[in-house]
């Protein structure tokens, strides 16, 4: 203990033990190294601050070497800086190999700054769904169709990336499909997971389309394990739907020449069919039903003498009220038969002009 004591005093208050100074400075490599280290201790935080701090403290390490092997002439020197210059070099490599890993493919990168960022979709949350579409983008040529009415079994949810897709039913358009909106959205909700259906709508592209695809039952799987994701595909769906229905407002013409998506059957007790007017009798037959609820004393009250007029402004004369204009027949088709079990009502109005 006291031999290690005094040479703790020896180091601390002595003159230190060199034999002689040296009178000449170090190489050119030696203070471009640290120069290299000292810019390289300045790096900031993140992945592309660690790319900066292992690149400078790499190259300044390198150059140690170089030192060591040139002007120093020491073992030690070489080896220690080889060390520590291999070892950021490995980590350079480590930091490339996670941004390859955590690389989106160009579709996939914009629908995710597109639809799920603003939205907080965690990155990895979004790479589950992507992943349980297997990175596969499909194409449509100009007027190839998608899904015919009658024939495409229901087995799949798509949303398309590029391009516009055309809805119509029995030769009848519908509304259109626009880039980032769900391609059959309606057909996924209004079936069970365990059910299965066709679709009663054509989806045709307009111009050359690109969309991806999610299997029924992978995704269906992914929703019940992830419930994040469930909550997330809920929203998306039901603003989708909402946005189609606004898309059918500019299918409401004058006279109730009405036409309506077969895909959307709520939207009967949304809008609510009026009754047809049935012409001059049924009026006639509420006028005597009115007159038969009267009193009786009121029918025999003999009329009196008028009120003398009030000093005040005279009353507003009452407006007749105008009769609506007749609208041709309206009628209601039962589509229960398109959704045997789901959740939507079965009737859908639809007009048919005068």
């Amino acid at each position: 203990m006291s031999a290690n004591g005094s040479t703790m005093r020896q180091l601390l208050w002595q003159d230190p033990v060199c034999s002689g100074w040296k009178q000449d400075l170090e190489g050119a490599v030696y203070h471009l190294a640290n120069c290299f280290l000292l810019l390289g201790f300045m790096g900031g935080s993140g992945v592309y601050g660690c790319f900066y701090l292992f690149g400078f403290l790499g190259t300044g390490y390198v150059c140690c070497v170089m030192w060591g092997w040139f002007d120093a002439c020491g073992l030690d020197i070489i080896l220690w800086s080889f060390l520590l210059a291999t070892a950021c070099l490995f980590q350079l490599a480590y930091l490339v190999y996670r941004l390859r890993k955590n690389t989106l493919p160009e579709e996939f990168d914009l629908l995710y700054k597109t639809l799920c960022l603003p939205l907080q979709v965690p990155l990895q949350v979004y790479k589950e769904i992507v992943h349980c579409c297997e990175e596969q983008v499909f194409t449509l040529a100009t007027e190839q169709t998608y899904a015919v009415e009658g024939e495409t079994p229901i087995n799949r949810l798509s949303l398309l990336l590029s391009g516009r897709v055309r809805v119509s039913q029995d030769g009848q358009f519908l509304h259109y499909i626009f880039p980032y909106q769900f391609m059959d959205s309606p057909e996924w909700e209004s079936l069970q997971p365990s059910e299965e259906g066709v679709f009663q709508v054509t989806l045709t592209a307009e111009t050359a389309c690109s969309y991806i695809s999610w299997p029924r039952k992978s995704l269906h799987l992914l929703l019940t394990k992830e419930r994040y994701i469930s909550r997330l595909f809920s929203a998306l769906l039901g603003y989708d739907i909402s946005e189609k229905l606004y898309a059918l407002n500019d299918k409401l013409f004058a006279k109730f020449g009405l036409r309506f998506d077969i895909r959307l059957p709520s939207l009967y007790h949304v809008l609510g069919p009026a009754a047809p007017d049935t012409g001059p009798e049924s009026e006639k037959d509420d006028e005597e039903v009115r007159e038969s609820a009267m009193p009786t004393s009121a029918q025999q009250t003999p009329p009196r003498s008028p009120l003398p007029a009030a000093s005040g402004p005279p009353a507003p004369p009452t407006r007749a009220r105008m009769s609506r204009p007749d609208s041709g027949v309206l009628e209601v088709h039962d589509f229960t038969s398109y959704f045997p079990q789901s959740g939507f009502p079965g009737k859908v109005a639809t007009g048919r002009g005068p």
